[in-house]
């Protein structure tokens, strides 16, 4: 099995190996997220007979039922948040209330509407959609259980010459834990929750987790979040978790750092009132009406019969891959979160692109193995927090030498304009040749900003090139080309 390589390498055309026999590549894929419907509609592309079996909903549970509700709601919170600056803009400032209803119908009409284009780009492309459950008989045998409307199951085997696993995560839940779905809450029971809560606890400090506190915290609620290390965004920029740290602090919310759950319940206190109370390591208790658990996920591996096919798994039940996306077998990929690599829906769709490329044993045109290190990802608090290829500190702790420069937002004309000028941007470059290395941004609409990053580090640009780059003014942009000089 070949290593995850750190440094793009290039790959030039090779022959297709579409066929076998004269047969088009039968190729059957397991789950229908990012991974599995980008990698199914390229494949057919290509050429290839390809199957699609998803148990849940066409475009993936993690990313339909999590991501998008997840950000849809983020959103509305901070269309509140907005409205509390309005002073600052020369208008009235305006109170709004939250109409559940209407935010759980736009919520379903975006899921909806993503489901349903997912689903006719598959069908338009010929790829044989089945919703049911599947897994591996052999290398080349594929168990598809479907259900009809009466109850009656039906037991397919489907002939494969490759096969994608891409069926993702689940929260992961914790013995001491028991969510409920009313107090006791895993984020999927968050899309609206079905009251919103007075106060809650977050357990759990990573992206979630702080996505979460923010999200709660402009609804209007008390919030709590238990951090297991002293910072919240435990690897991520120092002064970025500062920043965001700051604003928890604005907003009221209480931070319990160096404290790990070991208990979550719920209890009636001396006067009849229902609470839920999560315990600490360090003998904390904090009391709140809601509890969320934010503490990651584990991939959906279960039942899948990868021992039957011998596919080698970690300690954490994630599929050991290659660059190729190739498990143990070498006819067998996987892709998505169920990769172990970055749980990042663009890697996902990228990973699914590639595992069609080499399936089909053909290459368009030369191209870069994917470098999981200069993946861009953007966390969606209030303000939005984003960053790319090589961090400051990472490089001082493998003593690699760097040029650092900083622009806050205060010195940025479009950000006094939009009266929100809290963050800043930073690009990390290599003083010796001027290539851009790494960058992170705090601020508002960090998330699009991060793209010219992220282009220049992929394209190995120099500072120089951002710096003669004709952009827009007055723009939030501006503050790149400053970082930059």
């Amino acid at each position: 099995m070949q290593p995850l390589t750190r440094d793009p390498l290039v790959v030039g055309l090779v022959a297709p190996a579409d066929s076998v026999g004269g047969v088009a590549t039968r190729f059957v894929i397991i789950g229908g997220g990012p991974a599995g419907n980008t990698a199914a509609t390229h494949a057919a592309r290509l050429g290839a007979q390809v199957t699609l079996i998803e148990r849940d909903v066409i475009g993936g549970a993690a990313h339909l039922w999590d991501c998008i509700p997840s950000k849809t709601m983020i959103a509305t919170g901070g269309a509140i948040a907005f409205t509390r600056r309005l002073a600052g803009m020369g208008l009235e400032q305006q109170a709004p209330e939250v109409d559940v209803d209407a935010l759980t119908e736009r919520i379903e009409s975006i899921k909806m509407r993503l489901q349903r284009s997912t689903t006719n780009l598959l069908t338009s492309q010929g790829v044989t959609l089945i919703h049911g459950s599947a897994k591996l008989l052999s290398v080349n045998e594929v168990e598809v259980t479907t259900t009809d409307a009466a109850g009656v199951a039906t037991i397919t085997v489907l002939p494969a010459d490759a096969v994608l696993i891409a069926t993702g995560t689940r929260p992961r839940i914790p013995d001491w834990c028991h969510p409920d779905g009313e107090r006791i809450l895993v984020t999927r029971d968050c899309y609206p929750p079905k009251v919103f809560p007075e106060s809650v606890t977050i357990v759990g400090s990573g992206v979630t987790g702080v996505e979460f506190v923010h999200m709660f915290s402009s609804f209007g609620a008390k919030v709590n979040l238990v951090v297991s290390r002293q910072q919240v965004l435990p690897g991520k920029d120092a002064e970025v978790a500062a920043v965001l740290e700051d604003d928890f602090l604005k907003r009221g919310v209480k931070l319990l750092k160096g404290a790990r759950a070991i208990a979550i319940e719920r209890v009636v206190d001396e006067a009849g009132v229902e609470e839920v109370v999560v315990r600490c390591d360090d003998g904390r208790v904090v009391r709140s009406s809601h509890a969320v658990l934010a503490i990651g996920s584990v991939p959906n591996t279960n039942g899948l019969g990868l021992e039957s096919a011998g596919v080698e798994t970690d300690a954490s039940g994630y599929v050991v891959i290659n660059r190729h996306c190739q498990s143990s077998v070498p006819t067998i990929y996987a892709a998505g979160d169920m990769s172990g690599k970055l749980p990042l829906s663009s890697v996902a769709a990228m990973q699914g692109r590639k595992v069609a490329e080499h399936v089909m044993g053909l290459q368009k045109v030369a191209h870069r193995h994917l470098d999981y290190d200069k993946a861009a990802n953007a966390i969606f608090t209030e303000p939005e927090i984003a960053d790319v290829g090589l961090a400051e500190a990472d490089a001082f702790a493998v003593g690699r030498k760097i040029r650092v420069t900083k622009v806050p937002f205060s010195s940025t004309p479009k950000a006094l304009i939009n009266n929100d000028w809290r963050g800043f941007v930073k690009i990390v470059s290599d003083p010796a040749t001027g290539v851009v290395l790494g960058g992170s941004i705090v601020g508002r609409h960090a998330a699009e900003l991060i793209s010219v990053i992220a282009l220049a580090v992929t394209a190995n640009l120099k500072v120089t090139d951002i710096v003669e780059s004709l952009l827009v003014h007055p723009a939030l942009a501006e503050a790149l080309a400053e970082a930059a000089d």
